[in-house]
């Protein structure tokens, strides 16, 4: 399969998501990439009644960031997201965030899993798990 960008989408920061030192408070990035996150689950078909059907959701598990570039209000960026599939019962939905000229300002990692609700445990195979709901797993991991 050849490889294709990940999707993006694009977020002005806003003056009210500023801490003291007038940068984007560091909270707001990992809502920017959860914005990505949850877009692309929405482009999937993962936020529709597919998953709800089969009584399964995801769960962030883990979120870690490194910052490489301050941003401040105005500026306009474009947030990544690409999934990862392995094996196992967790998956990884992983973001960049990059000012409009191409400058890294953040890497954001998530690991993921599929949670079977009524059993409050994660499932085997998420991937297999969520085409088995309609999910459109190519969409979501265009790398591999």
């Amino acid at each position: 399969m050849t490889e294709r960008e990940p999707f993006r989408t694009r977020i002005k920061v806003r003056h009210y998501e500023l801490d003291t030192l007038g940068h984007l408070n560091h909270s707001v990035y990992h809502s920017y990439a959860e914005v990505a996150r949850l877009e692309l689950l929405e482009l999937s078909g993962a936020l529709g009644g597919g998953l709800r059907d089969a009584r399964l959701a995801s769960v962030l598990l883990e979120s870690h960031i490194s910052f490489r570039r301050e941003l401040r209000a105005g500026d306009v960026v474009d947030v990544t997201c690409e999934t990862k599939f392995g094996s196992g019962k967790t998956f990884h939905m992983d973001s960049n965030i990059y000012k409009l000229d191409g400058t890294l300002s953040a890497e954001i990692t998530c690991t993921l899993g599929l949670m079977e609700l009524d059993l409050r445990k994660l499932v085997a195979d998420p991937r297999g798990r969520l085409e088995l709901a309609g999910v459109d797993t190519k969409v979501l991991s265009g790398s591999e």
